[in-house]
This record gives C-alpha cells, structure tokens and sequence, in this order.
C-alpha cells in the first residue's frame, strides 16, 4: 500500500502536480535505508535536494558599490576640447572668405570642389567594391535558374513515357 502510495506521488512529482506536503513526505521516504530496486534512481534526486538546502553562501558581500569617476572627467576632457576647438576656431581669421563663408579665390573654390568630389568618389568606389559580389550571386541564380529548367524538362519527358 506504501509503495503504490510511493509511485503515484512520484508520477505526480514528474508531472510537476505535488505539493509542498507531498515532496516532503517523498524526501523523508527516500532517505530510509531500505528502497525498492525500481525506485532507486530516484534516491540521489532527493539526496541532492536535502544536501543543496544544507549549503550556504559564505562570502561576504560588499554593501557599497565601487564608485567610478572616470565618467565624470571623462565629461569634463570632452567639453575642454570641445571648447578649445571652438576657441581656436573662432580666433583665426580667414581672409579668403567674405562675412557669409563664401570664398572669394575662384581658383581656391575650384580646389575645395576637387577635394570634396575625390572623397565622395573614394567612398562611392569602396561602396562599389563591397556590391561587386552580388555579380557571382547573379551568375549562381541564372545557373540554378538553368538546373531548375532542366529538372522541369526532365519531369515532363518522364511523365510522357509512364
């Protein structure tokens, strides 16, 4: 009677539909000494659960977290620089410009366009490079394209001879 008692909570326990009560008394059950042999699989699962709420945690935890500055300085250093470039920036006179930051050197316009058309060029042509694999990808969708044809061909000449 015990022991179908013992197999119906340990098919509940599987199932997962046990109560508090119903794993304690399966706990004290598998602790005695004298287990049926079918059921003895199941006595290191229970072992396990008594010897893991045994276990404590021993190390000391710290209740003040390691506070870090290096965030805030690196703020600081960040706006320094940025209010130095904005400094120097606005010391240095340019003479080549009007108050509207045209350039009045047409010669000098003409070799801003240049720089500024070579490094859009330069980046059109590292975007370009990057793309030229979608050729090799074309030539394998034409060639499966091709297999596909073939296999169709195929299956229309061996259902005409069925």
């Amino acid at each position: 009677m015990v022991l179908n008692n013992i197999e119906k909570l340990i098919e509940k326990y599987e199932n997962g539909e046990t109560s508090i009560k119903e794993e304690a008394y399966l706990r004290t059950y598998f602790q005695n000494e004298t287990i049926p042999p079918h059921l003895e699989m199941y006595k290191p699962l229970f072992a396990y659960f008594k010897t893991s709420q045994q276990e404590r945690f021993t190390k000391d935890i710290p209740l003040q977290p390691k506070k870090r500055h290096i965030y805030s300085w690196l703020s600081v250093a960040a706006v320094s620089v940025l209010m130095l470039g904005f400094y120097l920036k606005s010391t240095q006179s340019f003479t080549t410009q009007d108050d509207l930051g045209t350039i009045q050197d047409p010669q000098l316009a003409y070799n801003e366009v240049v720089k500024s058309l070579e490094l859009i060029s330069k980046s059109l042509n590292k975007g370009t490079s990057t793309v030229n694999y979608l050729n090799s990808y074309n030539k394998g969708v034409s060639t499966l394209n091709y297999i596909d044809e073939l296999e169709q061909s195929s299956n229309i000449i061996f259902k005409t001879k069925k």
